[in-house]
């Protein structure tokens, strides 16, 4: 997900909000202490125009979570962009949202025997699938999944979006500068740390 949401708040200024059905801290599988920013009581979904949904190795506690499911269900019909990576799809699938929508997923095909709610008829074995409102994709293609979400949205994101080799650069493109203001703005900063 840091491939998307980096580029969404440090390139573009957006801000993330980070939601759940309980105000808890949640643990990635990676070891990483998430805490949300709100609950899904707070908020209604249809406030947001993209709802992006990381992929876990388990999705079962948020497959069987309700007050989740209900929430993104609460999409249905909208024009929110669902973005659903690795096996987070099946959720969109639980909530009614890939209904006669093509989509991929990482999840492990034998769920889509297991949940009769899976549409396997309408998945494609492709690493990113966009069918109107709904962008999935498989998580060994993080980046053209990112790619495809902010190009949804219409960020200028140029031709190579994160795919230089480093040996493709010049010295001066691998050497950063502040912008005037943003310099004294770190010099003040610091004067916070060294004073």
């Amino acid at each position: 997900m840091t491939c998307l949401t980096s580029a969404l708040t440090v390139w573009f200024g957006e801000k993330i909000e980070y939601i759940a059905s309980e105000n808890k801290e949640y643990r990635s599988e990676d070891g990483l202490r998430i805490i949300p920013t709100k609950t899904t009581a707070d908020v209604k979904i249809t406030d947001y125009d993209c709802v992006i949904l990381p992929g876990t190795i388990n999705p079962l506690p948020a497959l069987f979570d309700e007050k989740l499911i209900e929430f993104i269900k609460s999409g249905s019909g909208s024009n929110i962009v669902f973005a659903a990576i690795s096996s987070s799809p099946i959720l969109l699938s639980k909530a009614g949202i890939l209904n006669g929508k093509k989509f991929t997923s990482g999840f492990f095909m034998q769920m889509a025997d297991v949940f009769d709610f899976v549409e396997k008829d309408n998945f494609i074995h492709r690493g990113v699938v966009e069918d109107g409102n709904v962008i999935t994709g498989i998580g060994m293609f993080f980046r053209e999944f990112a790619e495809a979400v902010l190009r949804r949205f219409e960020y200028d994101i140029g031709d190579n979006f994160m795919r230089y080799a480093p040996d493709e650069y010049t010295e001066e493109e691998l050497t950063f500068y502040w912008f005037d203001d943003e310099y004294q703005e770190f010099l003040e900063e610091l004067k916070e740390y060294t004073a």
